[in-house]
């Protein structure tokens, strides 16, 4: 089944971890056998042979580098203008992998039905379609930089990463949006741009939803019913969502996908994560909603993350083929299933990309 994966952090692999997306899995993890600066070194899960064997043929691609001020303990570049700078050296990546038929960027509707068409009948190597997203605004200096990303190709936003943040407040931080956050929520519903509302802390969330009127999805974010904590989104946070025609992907993040998680000693296998974790997520939002058309997948693998903190029935990307058959048990149609794995966000696309 085609799959649409809502938030990939490739150039960020690429570009912080130095990993080359078109070797293979084992030669990846081969190449990091030795590596002990990240704990997820030989663990990937993630390159351009495994989404084609998965067939995830079209997925949003982040631009990431958050500023942090002075005394933050945040990892992070120390200046506005740093972030932007990484987030154009990412940019240059992902142009070159479009060089090398690795990739191919999506920025229109017209651009999207096009690959879409061509994935399904193309017999020759597949470039993968993806869609620009920014993870964290603090790399926009001043407002005006946003429509120059929006010239650059960038389709969706999410205001805050982890912390406090120039635009709002984000994961395991407290405060509101302020002047700045409302002035650029103003500049992205101006320009059309999709506002991504993972990671934004539940003030930042409900003032953003007080003062924004455009489009919003939730590109990789579980459900606070099922793990206790402020990432995930709270059972009134979803209803608000589905009240905008929102769509939310499901993340493979396993310490938001099950209780007590404690970073660097649990695993996978000790605490039973699967990608049944997962469509408990998809049941939850689905039975809120009373339907099949607000949840889709946005896996976040290898977001700083492998194997040591993701489902155990997941060794690379491709194993999201398992997922279909998962839903198909818990009793969900052909049609649910497609919904969720892939044609949710599509059609979100469609109705919001510009025509041409």
């Amino acid at each position: 089944m085609f799959i649409f994966d809502a938030h990939l952090d490739l150039s960020m692999n690429a570009m912080e971890w130095n990993r080359d997306l078109s070797w293979s899995i084992k030669d990846i993890r081969e190449s990091e056998k030795d590596m002990t600066d990240k704990p997820d070194r030989g663990l990937n899960t993630v390159s351009f042979e495994a989404m084609r064997k998965g067939n995830i043929g079209l997925c949003m691609a982040t631009q990431i580098a958050r500023y942090v001020h002075k005394n933050s303990t945040l990892p992070g570049w120390n200046s506005p203008q740093q972030a932007w700078a990484q987030t154009q050296a990412q940019l240059a990546w992902y142009k070159t992998m479009e060089e090398a038929g690795e990739l191919k960027q999506i920025s229109t509707k017209k651009e999207l039905n096009a690959h879409l068409e061509f994935w399904k009948t193309s017999e020759e190597k597949k470039a993968i379609g993806y869609v620009l997203s920014l993870e964290g605004a603090d790399s926009i200096v001043s407002i005006e930089y946003l429509a120059r990303s929006y010239e650059q190709g960038l389709r969706a936003i999410g205001p805050a990463h982890y912390g406090p943040g120039t635009y709002a407040h984000g994961t395991n931080s407290i405060g509101g949006i302020g002047a700045k956050g409302k002035a650029l929520l103003k500049e992205i519903e101006r320009l059309g741009l999709i506002l991504d509302a993972t990671h934004l802390c539940d003030q930042s969330f409900w003032e953003t939803m007080g003062s924004y009127n455009g489009s919003v999805w939730a590109s990789h974010n579980n459900c606070r019913a099922l793990v206790d904590h402020n990432r995930q989104f709270s059972d009134e946070q979803i209803k608000e969502l589905i009240s905008r025609k929102a769509v939310i992907g499901m993340a493979l993040d396993a310490w938001m996908m099950v209780p007590n998680w404690v970073r660097g000693k649990s695993t996978p296998k000790s605490m039973g994560v699967t990608l049944q974790h997962m469509a408990d997520n998809i049941d939850h939002i689905c039975q809120m909603a009373g339907n099949s058309f607000h949840v889709g997948i946005g896996t976040d693998l290898d977001g700083g993350f492998g194997k040591e903190q993701c489902p155990a029935d997941i060794d690379t990307i491709a194993d999201l083929q398992k997922v279909p058959d998962i839903l198909k048990s818990r009793g969900y149609s052909q049609k649910d299933i497609e919904n969720i794995m892939h044609v949710n966000f599509i059609e979100f696309l469609r109705k919001n990309l510009p025509e041409r």
